[in-house]
């Protein structure tokens, strides 16, 4: 949906993006405040530089991966609506699989519906940083790919990448109950 750039929503668009997210009509009307105060440039929509500048953002390793991902349009922006689609996927509970699809797609860094070895080891460089030496870093890349990859074609498809994460419940983990 898109959404024209106003300091107010109006009620229809409340009640669209209520039924569409989960999201109560408050909160809707609280998160758009809030989306408002980070839209520092009066546009309707948050750059990807203005979410960096969070500060309890800004230390997130895979920021930028995840902010490209809720962009949907691949315009550089974040809208509101894409903001409330992906807030909805880890607030409301009956979305397990869209929060799945979610981190997959973390991982799956060129969009082709496996992680590679690439893939894993950049993501967990980035999320190590200096932690942990390449070298080690890429042992741990080769034993998860090894152990997971029943297919044995040296990456991870969706289902793998399901079998690997399901020991520790991942969609539970990710299960969040947003209080406004």
């Amino acid at each position: 949906m898109g959404l024209e750039y106003s300091k107010e929503l109006t009620e229809e668009q409340v009640n669209e993006f209520s039924k569409s997210s989960g999201f109560t009509k408050t909160q809707i009307t609280k998160l758009y405040e809030k989306f408002m105060i980070l839209n520092t440039q009066k546009n309707g929509r948050v750059s990807y530089q203005e979410f960096l500048n969070i500060p309890e953002l800004a230390s997130n390793p895979i920021l930028e991966r995840v902010i490209s991902i809720i962009d949907k349009n691949n315009n550089q922006f974040i809208e509101f609506s894409e903001l409330i689609h992906t807030l909805s996927i880890f607030v409301v509970e009956e979305k397990k699989k869209e929060r799945i699809d979610f981190v997959f797609k973390i991982y799956d860094l060129n969009g082709d519906g496996f992680i590679s070895n690439g893939d894993l080891f950049l993501v967990l460089k980035s999320m190590a940083g200096d932690n942990l030496k390449d070298i080690q870093l890429q042992q741990i890349v080769d034993k998860t790919i090894a152990k997971f990859d029943k297919d044995e074609d040296g990456k991870l498809s969706y289902d793998e990448f399901i079998n690997l994460t399901k020991d520790f419940k991942l969609d539970e983990l990710l299960y969040y109950e947003l209080e406004i």
